[in-house]
């Protein structure tokens, strides 16, 4: 799950597993696998890192669990 901004400043979590297509038109456009479409103050790149960091918090949980379980 993933922060973002709506333009009208209210925070919200993403399921970043249904992020379909990221666009900046020039607002940041979140296209979800469900067709719903959301513009976020963040730019591109940042929910691409938010993205990343958020993956890589799931992989080490798994490797941690992984190393733990034998």
């Amino acid at each position: 799950m993933i922060k973002v901004t709506r333009l009208n400043g209210a925070e919200i979590v993403l399921n970043a597993d249904l992020i379909e297509s990221l666009e900046a038109t020039p607002d940041t456009v979140v296209a979800l696998a469900n067709g719903k479409k959301l513009m976020v103050k963040e730019a591109v790149e940042e929910v691409v890192e938010k993205i990343v960091e958020y993956r890589q918090r799931i992989f080490e949980m798994v490797r941690v669990v992984g190393a733990e379980n034998g």
